[in-house]
């Protein structure tokens, strides 16, 4: 083999060579791209996805935002309606306060002339109030007190109530000693903070153990209490708590 078949051989190693170099760097080239686009890609998803999930993040934070501001307002708003209608039950039962007043109030001429018999009417609640008091406690000694104002009319009244409640109970007339310390007097403007009572009596046994509270005030809580329900429906269509 000459020269030239050695130089024409060698010319074609460094093609074949070459070719394959220039073969090898193309797929290495086209295989680099690949794994870019596929690298840029992920990327790609990966940002979005986090944007997404920032979004949906954000979007529920708004979304529990405007429950809770709803549900403010909305107890606000409840919260005003059971205020109104607790006013409108208060000023009822102050107007039923009022009008105990007039059941008692036996201050000379001015009520007896416009009812009849008023005071003689006190008279006789105030008999029932200490026969209930006396069948409620069944003692035989018992203290009682009332408004300074209606020691009058208690006085009048206690020989038939001790009498009535004896024969009711079949026992013997109890004693009842009128304490000398006297339920508040009734409410005035003079007072309007002060402690005071409408009228009636309030019974004790004679160590004090046993109290029967029998006042017009008290006797008022206890309806309006066990009465607020149906009146609450009457009111509002709805018994609420």
């Amino acid at each position: 083999m000459n020269d030239a078949d050695v130089s024409k051989q060698i010319q074609q190693m460094v093609r074949f060579i070459r070719q394959e170099a220039e073969e090898k760097s193309n797929e290495i080239s086209v295989s680099a791209e690949e794994e870019f686009n596929i690298e840029k890609l992920q990327l790609v998803e990966a940002e979005k996805k986090k944007i997404r999930q920032e979004y949906e993040r954000k979007e529920k934070q708004v979304d529990v935002r405007k429950k809770i501001e709803y549900s403010m307002q909305l107890n606000g708003s409840r919260i005003k309606v059971l205020q109104a209608q607790d006013d409108l039950v208060n000023t009822m039962k102050e107007a039923a306060a009022k009008e105990l007043l007039k059941v008692s109030h036996h201050h000379h001429d001015l009520v007896d002339l416009i009812i009849p018999h008023h005071e003689d009417s006190y008279k006789k609640l105030l008999h029932g109030l200490i026969v209930q008091s006396l069948l409620r406690l069944k003692e035989p000694c018992v203290l009682m007190r009332c408004r300074k104002h209606d020691i009058h009319e208690v006085e009048h009244v206690l020989h038939a109530a001790k009498e009535e409640y004896a024969e009711k109970a079949n026992v013997h007339a109890p004693e009842i000693i009128i304490d000398d310390i006297h339920l508040p007097p009734a409410p005035s403007h003079h007072n309007m903070h002060g402690p005071s009572c409408s009228g009636g009596v309030v019974l004790a046994s004679r160590d004090g153990k046993i109290v029967c509270e029998n006042t017009l005030d008290a006797r008022l809580e206890v309806v309006f209490r066990k009465k607020l329900p149906e009146i609450r429906k009457c009111l509002f269509g709805q018994v609420t708590a």
